[in-house]
């Protein structure tokens, strides 16, 4: 258990930081000076070792499985978000390569497409007055 036990200074004997990986009465940690690392003192008077060092290492286990999966779930969402990013920069040198196209196109025939917007709209109009004139008979 070289965690970080004594990085605020220490503490007391039974108190600090290092309080916290305290599991029972029968170990107790103790002060080291500016290392992090934690010396246990074991009280031979209390409790079963042998089940508190299965608890601890069923325990490590579990957090190495969780660190495992935590790593392998970051690999796979930055290598998504690697292939998102390929997509999205395709994506923009294909708008970027048509607008340059259309904007060639309308220099090149001219701005005749604004009066065929306007002619299509007269035309419109032209067949819903007729429709209407026709259906009131």
């Amino acid at each position: 258990m070289a965690a970080s036990s004594s990085r605020g200074g220490g503490g007391a004997l039974y108190g600090g930081p290092a309080a916290a990986f305290r599991s029972r009465e029968g170990l107790s940690t103790r002060p080291v000076g500016s290392s992090d690392e934690i010396q246990l003192r074991i009280d031979p008077m209390h409790a079963d070792l042998d089940e508190e060092i299965t608890g601890l290492y069923g325990q490590v286990r579990q957090l190495r499985n969780v660190a495992q999966d935590i790593g392998s779930e970051a690999k796979y969402q930055k290598d998504f978000l690697d292939q998102l990013q390929m997509t999205v920069i395709k994506a923009q040198a294909g708008v970027k390569n048509n607008i340059r196209k259309l904007n060639q196109s309308i220099i090149k025939n001219g701005s005749n497409h604004v009066v065929h917007v306007v002619l299509f709209a007269l035309f419109c109009f032209l067949v819903v007055y007729l429709w209407s004139k026709v259906s009131r008979r």
